[in-house]
């Protein structure tokens, strides 16, 4: 119980300022970095959430923990889900996890990490694009990386905003969502095994079924030609 206040009395800002943390701390968790809690507990008591108590803020983070659960997203193991979170907590921190984030340059960096590809590209698919991203003409390989390709997080963040929850090879909507978001995966139409580029004009969101299709199916050929139909602004590089 949040002693000082009540836990119900908490502002928006606060609650924003404790989840934003929570991500901060969960990207930093499953990259494979060591995190203090009880140093990131203390920093938030100095800053954001002065006048909390040490005890309050951990109840939150539990409290965040549990809507995280509930939305079948991945959550900091260190947090146990609180039980019995009230009702306005839970739609503010719902809120809180659905608002934009604080961009850094970090975010829009190129990177061929599949899961750091993927955070960023998440957070920078909540924002609003100004243009289209210039993405890659001619993608890097990373023989350390699995033979992994240097990639945009902006042009999969953009080119899955584009698709508005629908995948561009069968018109269909998403079949499931993923952390709140229609699921669907981005398709580079030339491989950029042949030499294709990480660019909106070579770039598609499927459904995992289309997606599976481009590279297996007996007519992939045949099929990966109808995007360019599809989908204007492919472009045969």
């Amino acid at each position: 119980m949040d002693m000082e206040k009540g836990n119900s009395d908490w502002s928006d800002v606060e609650i924003q300022a404790a989840v934003d943390a929570y991500l901060s701390m969960l990207s930093r968790e499953q990259s494979g970095q060591k995190v203090n809690k009880a140093h990131e507990n203390r920093v938030l008591r100095e800053g954001a959430l002065a006048g909390r108590t040490k005890g309050s803020v951990e109840f939150r983070m539990q409290n965040i923990s549990t809507v995280l659960e509930e939305l079948k997203r991945d959550r900091i193991q260190g947090y146990k889900p609180a039980k019995n979170v009230g009702a306005n907590v839970v739609r503010s921190i719902r809120d809180a996890l659905n608002a934009p984030s604080t961009l850094t340059p970090e975010d829009f960096a190129p990177t061929a990490d599949e899961a750091t590809l993927e955070r960023r590209a998440a957070k920078l698919e909540k924002q609003s694009f100004k243009s289209e991203p210039k993405g890659i003409l001619k993608p890097q390989q990373l023989p350390a990386s699995g033979d992994a390709y240097v990639r945009d997080p902006e042009v999969r963040a953009w080119v899955r905003k584009e698709a508005k929850g629908i995948c561009e090879g069968c018109g269909q909507p998403a079949p499931f969502e993923k952390d709140g978001r229609p699921y669907l995966e981005v398709h580079h139409v030339k491989h950029l095994a042949q030499e294709g580029s990480d660019r909106p004009s070579n770039a598609v969101a499927l459904c995992p079924n289309c997606h599976r299709r481009c590279h297996h199916s007996s007519d992939k050929d045949e099929f990966t030609s109808s995007l360019y139909k599809k989908v204007k602004r492919l472009k045969t590089e």
